[in-house]
């Protein structure tokens, strides 16, 4: 196991550092640049250049952003919080964004299960298919269409929550009824995949051969799709978690802009506005270490949910 979580380290080192190499040169070959102001008087602009190396060929700016990188220095703000330390701004942005998706994960994995069991338990009934239409607009309908309408119609029309998050320190109760719509949104769409996916594997699995051994060793049909139906079909569910993960941290961005949640998605946002590249590029870089430590972590679940994977063991 220790060999396996070695191998993926450097993996995920190599990973992040064709993650940053390719960001670097994306948003360098993008339009525009911090000293393109033409209000900008000439020799500000020239210690501007000098100061970030502008003034330099592309492949010298690399060599200079790789060194910084490796020394986990990314340098200072150029636009959004001039000359602040990037690090010191995502340090402030990055709480309140894994807040809300692990929030979101929290409330979208155990909602699916259940609701998957339950269609897979009763289907072809009513309740079946009143899940599936549920599926159905979950999955057609955009994150941001579910956060518009929740917004109008929950926070404006009913005033039941409040339209924006709130800004207290910490976790009080405000800020957690301000954080239910985000999270909804969010949600929405992944509870529907979590329940489409596992009412068919558990579907596939009640029909099964070992299933039916199980009834003829006298276990009722609760008891064998409890004891071996329902965890079964968790094992090829853990393969949907990582593009879930994924969808829930790409929707955040648009999320947190709608519900003004100040993290990382909306510095995302606001650093490529104002062509902020170094903050542009560490913002990504840290959803990138966030994706790929979640790639490991449900990796290593698989060891967990089934006792037949030996990772790192001998062949």
């Amino acid at each position: 196991m220790l060999r396996y979580i070695s191998q993926r380290l450097i993996a995920m080192a190599i990973t992040l550092f064709l993650i940053i190499s390719l960001l670097f040169f994306l948003i360098h070959s993008m339009p525009g640049s911090i000293v393109d102001d033409p209000m900008l008087p000439k020799d500000v602009r020239e210690r501007i250049e000098a100061k970030y190396h502008l003034d330099k060929p592309l492949i010298v700016q690399y060599g200079y952003f790789i060194g910084d990188f490796l020394t986990f220095e990314f340098g200072d703000s150029l636009k959004v919080q001039p000359k602040v330390p990037v690090f010191n701004i995502i340090k402030d942005k990055l709480p309140i964004t894994i807040q809300l998706n692990v929030m979101a994960l929290i409330f979208t994995i155990p909602i699916g299960i259940i609701c998957g069991i339950i269609a897979a338990l009763k289907k072809n009934t009513m309740t079946d298919h009143g899940i599936n239409m549920m599926v159905v607009l979950f999955i057609s309908v955009p994150s941001f269409v579910f956060a518009a309408l929740l917004q109008y119609m929950v926070a404006y029309k009913w005033e039941l929550l409040p339209i924006l998050l709130s800004t207290d320190q910490g976790m009080t109760w405000d800020k957690i009824k301000s954080m239910i719509m985000p999270v909804l949104a969010l949600s929405f769409g992944e509870i529907a995949i979590i329940t489409r996916y596992l009412r068919a594997e558990l579907c596939e699995t009640i029909n099964s051969d070992y299933m039916l051994l199980a009834r003829m060793k006298g276990l009722t049909h609760m008891q064998a799709t409890v004891r071996h139906a329902i965890r079964n079909s968790f094992i090829p569910l853990t393969n949907i978690l990582v593009p879930m993960i994924f969808s829930i941290l790409s929707g955040a961005i648009v999320i947190e802009n709608i519900f003004g949640v100040p993290g990382l998605g909306s510095l995302s946002v606001n650093s490529i506005n104002s062509l902020d590249h170094p903050l542009t590029i560490a913002v990504m870089f840290f959803y990138s270490l966030i994706g790929l430590i979640s790639i490991l972590v449900v990796d290593l679940s698989y060891g967990i949910i089934d006792p037949r994977i030996r990772m790192g063991g001998k062949k």
